[in-house]
């Protein structure tokens, strides 16, 4: 028998911690749940469970992330004709993870992604806020393509999440109460309400412009777009933004600035991977098996999104270091960036006319 290599050995007990994490979690909760039992249900030692996953949170979102990137993807039946057809379909597929009948409390928290007691401070609080405004801006932006004409969709992206949120915290603290097709039926009544949605953020009239550059671009390789799970080009022109998880809100400025048919990357990045960029990841693969199931591709076509562990695109951009503060954009023309800001209101400056910056040249 060949004997494994280092990176094949660290993967394998990677996945013996991560099954045994899940038995634990699913027997005990996240709150009850021990690192030393984790690390005898795998039959190794507690340091190697801690050499692999730095904290019992990390590993809990490391479940939770596994989970989400094995649920099944698959395709809409049908493309929904309306706003509310596709408010309803999202919300059948969504209210999937209730927990079914006679599933123990734990397993019935894994099953819905909970994070009751998981975010214990004001970081992953205010990083999961961010989050759910990106979550609302992809459902907003999917919603929008039933009608072209359709105003924006965000506020009631928002409203149908809330909703949908709510039924999940009553399912995990008051099982039974609640009947989830009159939830889909009130998603689909939503569409109608008239909720005065516009885009317009106070600042944008105070961000300032955009530098001028004439530097050649050299997209990073290798990443994957995570609405449609597909490896993603990022050679062709148009607007590529990197935000820190604590400013994921800032996404929306990147698609309603780019100009019709231009392509639109943003890239997620984090100082924390184990923890912060596990939340960002779980969540966003949740959302857009949901996404996958109610919309076609075609939605998709022109904005990319990928959650960017190891920080290739921020290095492409010059980037030495990144937080959760990172805000930074560029606008790419004929394999050059020709303009790049950084700070609030980044993607919204590279939108603007920038003078084209002198190329220099030797005498």
């Amino acid at each position: 028998m060949a004997r494994l290599t280092r990176a094949q050995q660290q993967q394998r007990t990677r996945a013996f911690v991560l099954a045994a994490a899940r038995e634990e979690f699913a027997e005990y909760g996240y709150g009850p749940a021990k690192v030393d039992r984790i690390a005898e249900r795998a039959e190794l030692t507690r340091g190697a469970v801690y050499s692999n996953f730095p904290s019992k949170r990390a590993l809990y979102l490391a479940v939770l992330t596994d989970l989400v990137e094995h649920a099944d993807v698959r395709g809409p039946v049908l493309a929904p004709v309306t706003v509310a057809d596709a408010l309803g379909t999202f919300a059948r597929v969504w209210l999937e993870r209730l927990p079914l009948a006679g599933e123990s409390e734990p397993g019935g928290r894994l099953r819905l992604r909970s994070l009751a007691g998981v975010l214990d401070g004001d970081h992953g609080r205010a990083v999961l806020a961010q989050v759910m405004r990106l979550e609302a801006l992809l459902l907003g932006v999917a919603l929008e393509s039933c009608d072209v004409r359709a105003p924006r969709r965000v506020r009631l992206a928002e409203l149908a999440l809330t909703l949908l949120g709510g039924s999940a915290q009553l399912a995990e603290t008051a099982p039974g109460f609640g009947d989830p097709f009159d939830v889909v039926r009130a998603c689909e009544h939503l569409a109608g309400a008239d909720l005065g949605d516009n885009w317009a953020p106070a600042y944008l009239p105070h961000v300032s412009p955009a530098r001028p550059s004439a530097a050649a671009w050299q997209p990073p390789q290798g990443l994957t777009d995570e609405i449609l799970r597909e490896p993603v080009d990022l050679g062709a022109d148009g607007l590529v933004t990197v935000l820190g998880a604590g400013r994921l809100a800032a996404a929306e400025e990147a698609i309603r600035s780019a100009l019709p048919g231009e392509q639109v990357t943003i890239a997620l990045v984090t100082g924390d991977p184990a923890e912060t960029g596990r939340l960002v990841r779980m969540r966003i693969l949740d959302l857009a098996t949901c996404l996958a199931a109610v919309f076609s591709a075609d939605v998709w076509q022109r904005i990319h999104l990928v959650l960017d562990d190891d920080g290739w695109t921020a290095s492409a951009l010059g980037l030495a270091e990144v937080d959760d503060e990172t805000e930074v954009a560029v606008r790419v023309r004929d394999g050059v960036i020709a303009a790049r800001a950084r700070g609030r209101g980044a993607a919204y400056a590279v939108s603007l006319p920038v003078k084209p910056a002198r190329r220099k040249t030797k005498r």
